[in-house]
């Protein structure tokens, strides 16, 4: 059981979000909630307050009668329910409940108690509102997608459940789950509907999912370098402390420590001193005395990745433990405050920044792949790493087919999303983040590096089989070798291997 507060930890927002931890609220933090809605509540009488008593967005220029003002909360949740395209995974829907979650919990949205109980519930029974990938341009927010999961917290749409856990989810009418669950929809209050409807959750809780996803494969990319190098044979001397912290950079030197520790135990790596630094008759050398760059310059291709990830993860965190919507309830100074806290540009701008470092992180694993592939390169492995009869047989040829079109995808969806803002709602909406859009693509760059890092796997293991390697290798390396022969055998004669791409998948995403 995860205790939420108003500050909620990475680590905290992984165990609810992937691993399905259950949560409950602190008395303190729910006293904010009701502090805030109290306030809101005397406050409001007589004022004119954006969203509780005027219009929305360009039509807030119309006052709204005091007869007519739950109605226009349930109004701005049913028209806004416009999405289109496939449904989002759970996964990202689960995300955003906790993101909305902690936005009240902060006590600055002026929404009643019930309905942050009912948010809760929704994460605790695993009802997942059904919300379609399309709608959103990141400011104010993610109304439309979050006025899918609002229409649900009202007791109408569609929501994913399954009976137990054993079961699939599948789509059911949200009243249909509310009878089964014995939960009754969320009645207005005040601004209930603005409340759920404005802020930056969706593309937050999507972000959350990409950097939880990117994290770990940053980590795949240190082990699969490592392990390429061994089958090389190369220097050591690239993942030095000396040479690398002579550049600076925090990851840079961060990476070459892992490679170092990754590889500890290892009898492939090559010294220098060994080799080359003493006299020799040699006019022309055999082994390169320097690598091939997607060898050797590992440390400064994905330093700056790492850096950028941390700070994707720094951005995101503040973003969930922050107010997203508008205006502003504040009990300390006793007064609401418009502004445009809904707005997605600091999380668009990370999911673009991340998605550029995911790509060419998958750039990198493509031509790691590729060295190994191509035998006049390599000069020691068969082409395609084919354990079988060339000309006869086909090792990983077509496999590569699928690594390079996957690549190439990403390099084309790393375009900005950022600064692609088109005006729109009357041009009232004149800036927009496009923030979920961002957040999406990253989402699909990032499971696109999945799929080229499982071939790029394959090949490694079939390279150490060809060499007989593997008890050479780092310890570490020997584990991720038998991992993935586990789920891929060596092999030599041709045969389908889609079904195995997609199992080191899911084991690769852990």
């Amino acid at each position: 059981m995860i205790r939420l507060t108003e500050k909620v930890s990475l680590k905290q927002a992984e165990a609810v979000i992937l691993k399905c931890e259950k949560v409950s609220i602190a008395a303190s933090a729910m006293k904010r909630v009701a502090d805030c809605y109290n306030f809101l509540k005397e406050f409001e009488k007589k004022k004119i307050i954006y969203g509780i008593n005027t219009g929305f967005g360009p039509m807030a220029q119309w006052r709204i009668e005091d007869k007519n003002l739950k109605q226009l909360q349930y109004n701005i949740i049913r028209s806004h329910s416009t999405g289109a395209g496939k449904p989002l995974d759970i996964v990202f829907v689960r995300a955003a409940l906790l993101a909305r979650l902690c936005t009240f919990l902060q006590g600055y949205s002026g929404v009643h108690p019930a309905l942050v109980e009912l948010v809760m519930e929704f994460l605790n029974r695993g009802i997942y509102p059904m919300v379609p990938e399309h709608g959103s341009v990141g400011a104010s927010g993610d109304l439309v997608q979050l006025a899918h999961i609002a229409l649900c917290l009202i007791g109408e749409g569609q929501v994913f459940y399954r009976d137990n856990a054993a079961s699939e989810y599948k789509l059911y009418s949200t009243a249909e789950v509310f009878r089964k669950e014995g939960l009754t929809p969320f009645e207005i209050h005040i601004r209930e509907g603005l409340s759920v409807t404005n802020g930056t959750s969706m593309m937050t809780g999507i972000g959350l999912v990409n950097l939880f996803k990117a994290k770990k494969l940053l980590q795949w990319s240190v082990a699969s370098s490592v392990m390429v190098n061994e089958i090389t044979s190369s220097y050591d001397d690239m993942i030095s402390d000396e040479i690398n912290r002579t550049k600076r950079h925090s990851g840079q030197v961060e990476i070459a420590r892992f490679m170092r520790e990754f590889a500890q135990g290892t009898k492939c790596l090559q010294k220098r001193e060994d080799e080359l630094f003493h006299a020799r008759t040699d006019k022309v050398f055999k082994k390169k005395v320097q690598s091939y760059y997607s060898l050797r310059c590992v440390p400064q291709i994905l330093g700056p990745i790492k850096e950028t990830i941390d700070n994707t993860e720094k951005i995101l965190v503040e973003e969930l433990n922050s107010a997203c919507d508008n205006p502003i309830i504040d009990v300390n100074s006793e007064y609401v405050y418009h502004g445009g806290n809904f707005h997605g540009d600091y999380v668009s701008f990370e999911m673009d920044k991340l998605k550029i470092a995911v790509t060419k992180l998958t750039m990198l694993c493509e031509r790691q792949m590729n060295y190994l592939f191509h035998d006049r390169i390599n000069g020691i492995l068969p082409p395609f790493v084919n354990l079988g009869k060339l000309g006869l047989n086909y090792g990983l040829q077509a496999s590569q087919f699928t690594a390079t079109s996957t690549t190439a995808e990403c390099q084309t969806l790393s375009f900005p999303m950022y600064v692609h803002s088109i005006p729109n709602n009357n041009d009232n909406q004149d800036m927009v983040s496009m923030g979920t859009n961002a957040a999406e693509i990253a989402a699909r760059v990032i499971d696109n590096g999945y799929q080229v890092m499982a071939i790029h796997f394959m090949a490694i293991a079939q390279a150490i089989d060809y060499l007989k390697i593997k008890n050479k290798i780092a310890p570490k390396s020997l584990d991720i070798y038998s991992k993935i022969r586990q789920i891929v055998p060596k092999f030599v004669d041709d045969k389908p291997k889609y079904e195995e791409i997609a199992e080191l998948v899911a084991f690769l995403q852990g």
